[in-house]
């Protein structure tokens, strides 16, 4: 039985996007299969191992327009799991005072 809390959308051929480091230093093409409010499930189809996924982009458009900020949320074989970072999140990190 389903228990997520948000409902997901699922691409039946998947729906292409990339994986763009935060800093634009790396850009790794993969295969969207679902999306949610929360999060997404891509496929990998190549190694993700070395890659800084803290946070980084989840780029949905060609021209990079449509994007979500991320974070890895866990790996099942060339599955991942992607949680999407809101803004009202990554404000309050940015105020936390540093020790």
């Amino acid at each position: 039985m389903e228990q997520r809390k948000a409902h997901r959308v699922v691409f039946e051929r998947g729906f292409a996007a990339n994986m763009m480091a935060i800093d634009g230093t790396w850009q790794r093409p993969r295969t969207m299969q679902d999306i949610s409010e929360t999060g997404a499930r891509l496929s990998v189809g190549g190694s993700i191992e070395g890659l800084p996924l803290k946070e980084f982009f989840l780029v949905l458009s060609t021209v990079g327009k449509a994007y979500r900020r991320c974070q890895l949320a866990w790996v099942n074989g060339d599955q991942v799991g992607v949680r999407f970072i809101k803004a009202a999140d990554i404000k309050k990190k940015s105020q936390q005072p540093v020790p």
